[in-house]
């Protein structure tokens, strides 16, 4: 019987839950860490407000009320109802495939990285009604959009579910 990622080694609906208090354990981490420092930064800087750390990053305190590279941004309101809804989602999603997956530990960090950074961005979006970013990377005039540990979980698991992907595509079949 395949898992919920391709995988006859995934557990059935009805076997207990393969470890997954460590993979939560793990995604709270991440979520304390992340609102840790937002807090810190929303109350050590005024918006705006950079320190310069090396010659292409800064620490800085600015707002985004859309999603990833500040989509929506720009609209009434609505879309922190919409991303904090599908933040929502995706942790609840995400939560039944890793009580359901079992001796995939790679795919496993991937999904715990992308749940602590989502339920990170959604207390930010119910809290504040933004997301609050501090991390500013750029060259010269160039400028990453500005970001938050919460955002670099989210990157780190969809980076590690591609390789995950790819590697378990390699794998000869038995």
């Amino acid at each position: 019987m395949a898992g919920p990622h391709g995988n006859a080694a995934a557990a059935p609906a009805s076997a207990p839950p393969a470890r997954v208090g460590r993979w939560l354990a793990l995604a709270l981490a991440i979520i304390v860490l992340d609102q840790l420092t937002k807090v810190y930064f929303n109350t050590s800087y005024q918006y705006g407000e950079r320190l310069n750390l090396l010659p292409f990053f800064d620490f800085t305190l600015l707002y985004n009320r859309g999603a990833a590279f500040s989509f929506l941004a720009s609209e009434e309101g609505w879309q922190r109802w919409l991303f904090t809804g599908l933040g929502i989602v995706a942790a609840v999603v995400i939560t039944v495939i890793l009580r359901r997956t079992r001796g995939q530990p790679r795919f496993c960090l991937a999904l715990t990285l992308i749940l602590g950074g989502a339920i990170g961005n959604v207390i930010d979006r119910v809290v504040y009604g933004h997301v609050v970013d501090f991390l500013l990377f750029y060259w010269r005039d160039w400028y990453f959009p500005a970001f938050n540990l919460a955002d670099v979980g989210i990157s780190c698991g969809a980076v590690l579910l591609v390789l995950d992907e790819l590697l378990r595509a390699r794998k000869p079949r038995a």
